[in-house]
């Protein structure tokens, strides 16, 4: 059996998460070919091998697979019937093409979760707005797209009759609005030997227009039985999935205490990044041994953090400039990634900043400063 070092690696996708994977790759000697549309994506120099291709294109997957001894992603919206062919010629897909195809996939995500009994909001399929529009009833509520959607794409809270104008022309969902006190993402790895381990819960505070996370604490502040719940929960879910890797499982907490499950990602995922200075095992290091079959790794937070999102500045675009960099490294416990994307755009993801504390007061505080102190202009 070929040692992890003497392996070929391909990843789909050569986005912030897989420049961070690639990061953690190298404490492991690992060696990481990337192949991604985008000839300036931010694993562009830093990768093994870079590939420029579409990750749709069933040759371009096929033949970039078949180059590799293991094939994993950082994006979900790649060819998966490209992998089911290289997992039936005994390519290492994970995690598999099946668990791709169906979390890529609102609806088929929503029916998994009713399938096995795992607690999410009712929901009902919908064929786009028409359909939308005459379940009225079901106010107020979400509208999903069941596909494309992505970093707060393709979702839409309706609250009232006049709101139903914004519902999608497209295949998708309705659910009720829950009515949460926070939301929680645990992620979840398991590895070929059936070992599952969880990283203890985190609390995320969503941007208000952009519909993706702004930022977020870890320890999420919620009490033990709700983080045991959430743990339990996600466990289930990439059992059930029988998924081999890492698995971010986003959850509401309810009024009443109860654990919800919003949707999950079968990849590294924006609510572990701080994980890289706060946990023990990061959560891309626990993603490669759980795709390589080694030992998963101790999930335990080593201190209070939290992560703060760095977006391009709203009315920016062009080449990125970053105000404030200076009095934010300038502060104990700051840790600053930025992601190599030459351009900037609104509500781009340019970086991400993890404070660690042991202070919760004084971390609040931090997370303050840093979110006004530090811009992404052009």
């Amino acid at each position: 059996m070929k040692s992890i070092q003497s392996q070929k690696l391909g990843i789909l996708g050569g986005g912030q998460l897989g420049r961070m994977l690639i990061q953690s790759a190298l404490d492991l000697n690992i060696n990481i070919h990337i192949l991604d549309p985008d000839e300036n994506a931010p694993c562009k120099n830093i990768g093994t091998t870079f590939t420029v291709g579409k990750l749709t294109d069933y040759d371009t997957v096929y033949e970039f697979g078949n180059s590799c001894d293991l094939i994993s992603i950082e994006i979900e919206n790649v060819n998966t019937e490209a992998l089911k062919t290289l997992q039936a010629e005994d390519k290492k897909v994970y995690p598999q093409p099946e668990v791709i195809e169906l979390i890529k996939n609102k609806v088929l995500q929503k029916r998994f979760y009713n399938q096995y009994g795992i607690p999410t909001a009712s929901f009902e399929e919908v064929a786009g707005k028409d359909e939308v529009i005459a379940k009225a009833s079901f106010l107020p509520m979400v509208n999903k797209l069941a596909t494309e959607g992505y970093d707060g794409r393709g979702v839409q809270i309706i609250k009232t009759e006049a709101d139903l104008e914004k519902a999608f022309e497209a295949p998708g969902l309705i659910e009720r609005l829950i009515d949460f006190k926070t939301e929680i993402a645990v992620t979840v790895a398991r590895n070929e030997s059936c070992e599952i381990t969880a990283l203890p819960p985190v609390e995320m505070a969503f941007h208000p227009t952009a519909n993706l996370v702004e930022y977020l604490f870890a320890p999420a502040n919620i009490s033990e039985d709700v983080a045991e719940e959430a743990e339990k929960i996600a466990k289930e879910v990439i059992q059930k999935l029988d998924m081999v890797g890492i698995l971010a499982v986003e959850m509401f907490v309810t009024q009443d205490d109860k654990v919800l499950v919003n949707e999950a990602a079968p990849r590294p995922h924006n609510s572990g990044h701080q994980t890289i200075e706060a946990n023990i095992t990061s959560q891309y290091e626990q993603h490669l041994r759980a795709i390589f079959n080694l030992p998963l790794g101790d999930t335990k937070l080593i201190q209070p953090a939290a992560m703060v999102n760095l977006l391009g500045a709203e009315g920016y675009t062009g080449d990125a400039k970053y105000d404030g960099l200076d009095q934010v490294m300038a502060t104990s416990g700051v840790h600053v990634h930025l992601y190599g994307k030459k351009l900037t755009k609104p509500f781009r993801k340019m970086g991400h900043i993890t404070i660690v504390d042991q202070d919760i007061a004084r971390l609040k505080e931090k997370v303050q400063f840093v979110k006004q102190t530090l811009k992404v202009i052009a």
